[in-house]
């Protein structure tokens, strides 16, 4: 039977008996109803969930409100009052108050125990649904019979305890890891609806879904291309930095392919359609997004494969004393030993152990600008050995600047950049805003261009002031013949640094070189710096051409470059890394980075990027200050602290407690309390993390 893998939890489904979704051109499959509305609807869900902890939370404190009434004089007397069969008014109460939730707050756990044990399969659900019932059921009886009461206390409050810290814990858990659907649906957001095609000479609008290859597509300055394709007439500049992470446009004629979602920028282009559906560049994204997700994401938690081994001897331990207390003090005894063994070992200490964690981590790192979204990637912080940066928009600013201005023949660097700025001043290229931004700076006068001409693949021409101006490439100066040969020698030096550069003439005459490029961010090279003091290797990860990334790197005091690299050959690069044994963190910002970061072991995505990339990384930075991702790896390793020591304390009270439970030497209200006592322990211990120093918090000073 064909298998796939459910996109939310990663367990692979048979597809024919999965609970199917269609979502745009791809066909999802689930193994529950419940990964299917996450899927769907992750906030619908996470608001249901979110109102079963409201009402347990309310009901721990009606039954609380209700316990503390006994304690007051008249009104005591009031809540023992007998109404009938021995059944009291505080009976009652805490019957009305407490069933309800048990059964409709806690039917979700009890579902799950169901259908964990229908398919021979045991999960924390079927423990903590024990212990919920078992305490329900005795509560019930005891409130309407009081006689096979022992100690006189109710149990009912009990199973709404131990739902109310259950709950809770799930709640953090389903917060943190339905951010991975919505990162899905983000990306196939992205996708236009509206194509204009082709159709008998004339041009007709069609949805995108009915795209077939071979159509021809006309796309106008400012729209999305709707698909992927080959260029058949046309000239124009594509931003492709959705796509591609290539922050300057990419000039686009015929026979250059193109990819849907990349914005036409001047020209009208028109292609032939060469990928629909999920051959596309985009879907291609996407279904590396789900892989990488699945695959980083275990199947079952740690805490569930620990319940798996830990619930049969919870079990046989609660069967072995109910048998001998029976046998030897009859039922009364027996069964609360066994009430008192299955409570104890009610794992909500552990349920709650990495949650708590995370959540202080969180905590503590939004102080500093450092989000952290879930366990398995802190667990991962431990054993970090590399980490990979995206150049683009994460190492550099992600648009041009001016690096340099060479000026000629009597002409002077302000003059230069005058005559650049004013030739470029309408125009919305990145390379064009950067040269207008540097003639601003240095406070020159712009004039208006006139007989303004742009050039296809070799530059602009126009005139200034009454001065013949030309502003480009080789070829340009080549076709007006001009004798530039007195630049070559600057023009290979600042093009071996991987810059742009462009000749500008005056009048006929070289007048100078303006280069520009993306430049590191201020904080790129500390940031570098303190990953290095870490004992970290560190990487560069670009689409870019060699020569630019190795430029940038040398910059930056990188040492390992791996360039001219697509998003899906991202993952690959991922992927090597990590078959050499190498625990891996991405460091990224844009929707081109979303596959690597899902696929490493630790993604950790830049606030001012997009908001695919922060849904996809494990770590998110909310400012964009790289040294953070020396402060997010250091906070990251000592939350993983907090919850192994949370783990080890959840485990040895249960070691300790069961066999104390099963000897007959705990009442099951002080086994009750007690488990509150371990989670409160748990909580506390994961509070201290705010508390904590760090090295590296002097990036926040």
């Amino acid at each position: 039977m064909p298998k796939a893998r459910d996109p939310v939890c990663g367990m692979d489904v048979d597809t024919e008996t999965a609970i199917k979704r269609k979502i745009g051109d791809r066909t999802y499959y689930f193994c529950s109803q419940q990964c299917a509305d996450v899927y769907e609807a992750p906030e619908r869900e996470l608001k249901a969930m979110k109102r079963r902890v409201a009402i347990t939370l309310i009901a721990v404190v009606a039954v609380g409100g209700l316990r503390l009434l006994t304690l007051f004089g008249i009104v005591a007397a009031i809540m023992y009052f007998e109404l009938v069969g021995g059944l009291s008014v505080y009976g009652l109460a805490i019957f009305i108050v407490s069933t309800p939730v048990v059964w409709v707050a806690g039917f979700s756990i009890i579902k799950g125990a169901y259908f964990s044990l229908r398919n021979r399969k045991i999960n924390m659900d079927v423990l903590v649904a024990t212990g919920v019932l078992a305490g329900w059921i005795y509560g019930a009886v005891t409130s309407f019979i009081p006689a096979m009461a022992t100690d006189g206390i109710s149990y009912l409050e009990i199973s709404v305890g131990i739902l109310a810290f259950v709950l809770l814990g799930k709640y953090i858990e389903e917060t943190i890891r339905r951010r991975s659907a919505a990162s899905i649906r983000k990306l196939l957001e992205l996708k236009p609806t509206i194509a204009t095609v082709l159709r008998d000479g004339k041009e007709v609008e069609v949805s995108v879904d009915e795209l077939q290859v071979g159509d021809i597509v006309i796309v106008k300055p400012g729209e999305k291309i709707p698909t992927d394709g080959i260029v058949t007439a046309g000239y124009s500049s594509v931003d492709e930095k959705l796509i591609t992470g290539e922050s300057i446009p990419v000039e686009k004629k015929v026979g250059n392919e193109v990819i849907g979602t990349t914005i036409n920028k001047t020209g009208i282009l028109q292609f032939k359609v060469t990928r629909v559906g999920e051959d596309t560049a985009l879907a291609q994204i996407v279904r590396l997004v789900e892989e990488a997700q699945a695959s980083s994401a275990p199947v079952q938690r740690f805490a569930d494969r620990v319940v798996a081994k830990f619930v049969p001897i919870v079990f046989t331990a609660a069967a072995v004393s109910f048998t001998f207390w029976y046998l030897t003090a009859g039922f009364s005894t027996a069964f609360l030993a066994l009430l008192a063994v299955l409570l104890i070992a009610c794992p909500c200490a552990l349920g709650i152990a990495t949650p708590t964690a995370i959540l202080a981590g969180v905590g503590k790192g939004a102080e500093y600008g450092v989000l952290l979204r879930s366990g398995e990637y802190v667990e991962k912080a431990r054993k970090l050995s590399t980490v990979v940066f995206d150049k683009t928009g994460t190492l550099t600013k992600g648009e041009p600047s001016v690096t340099d201005v060479k000026a000629y023949n009597g002409f002077t660097e302000k003059e230069v950049l005058t005559f650049a700025g004013s030739t470029e001043k309408a125009s919305e290229h990145p390379l064009a805003e950067a040269i207008v931004n540097r003639a601003q700076e240095i406070k020159a006068t712009l004039a208006e261009a006139e007989a303004f001409e742009a050039l296809p693949g070799r530059g602009v021409k126009c005139t200034v002031k009454g001065r013949k101006v030309l502003l480009g490439n080789r070829k340009l100066m080549q076709e007006e013949n001009i004798q530039a040969a007195q630049v070559e020698a600057d023009m290979e030096k600042l093009e071996s640094e991987g810059k742009t550069a462009m000749i500008l003439a005056v009048d006929g005459e070289p007048a100078g070189v303006i280069a520009a490029m993306d430049t590191p961010k201020e904080t790129a090279a500390e940031a570098i710096k303190a990953l290095k003091s870490m004992k970290l290797e560190v990487a560069m990860l670009t689409g870019d051409n060699e020569k630019t990334a190795k430029a940038i790197a040398t910059q930056l005091g990188i040492d390992t470059v791996i360039a001219n690299v697509l998003p899906w050959q991202k993952v690959d690069a991922i992927k090597k890394l990590q078959s050499e044994g190498k625990v891996v963190a991405m460091v990224g910002d844009g929707i081109n980075d979303a596959p690597a970061l899902a696929q490493a072991d630790i993604g950790i995505a830049i606030g001012s990027g997009t908001d695919i990339a922060k849904e996809t990384g494990g770590i998110v930075l909310i400012k964009d200050d790289l040294r953070d991702v020396a402060l997010g790896v250091e906070l990251s390793k000592k939350t993983m602290t907090k919850i192994n020591t949370n783990l080890f304390w959840a485990f040895a009270y249960n070691t300790v407690m069961i066999p104390v439970a099963a000897a007959g030497l705990l009442n099951p209200i002080y086994a009750a309390g007690a488990m509150a006592i371990s989670s409160l322990t748990v909580v506390s211990n994961s509070a201290l993390l705010k508390l904590a120093k760090f090295k590296f918090e002097k990036f926040n000073g």
